[in-house]
């Protein structure tokens, strides 16, 4: 199962889109720092994530979140309650 993700830093208001193949896995990484560009906003919580069958999808969903602002702003007020918690 590959997953596209999107995480929330619990004490910065920051993003972050990702994908990945083991999400929990990813976010213990994302939360003690392996990452590069996720670890100064740590700790993270996730807010959401959509799961794919094939990765190819799960890469260009990933892809289109991340260059088309109006995909993620509508994704945003979709999911705006688990973003405010």
């Amino acid at each position: 199962m590959h997953t596209i993700y999107i995480l929330k830093s619990i004490k910065f208001n920051e993003f972050y889109i990702g994908y990945t193949s083991n999400l929990k896995l990813r976010l213990k990484q994302h939360n003690s720092g392996q990452s590069f560009h996720t670890k100064k906003y740590a700790p993270w919580k996730l807010v959401y994530a959509e799961a794919y069958a094939n990765e190819d999808n799960a890469k260009d969903r990933e892809q289109k979140l991340k260059q088309y602002g109006k995909v993620y702003s509508q994704l945003k007020r979709r999911i705006k309650r688990s973003l405010e918690s």
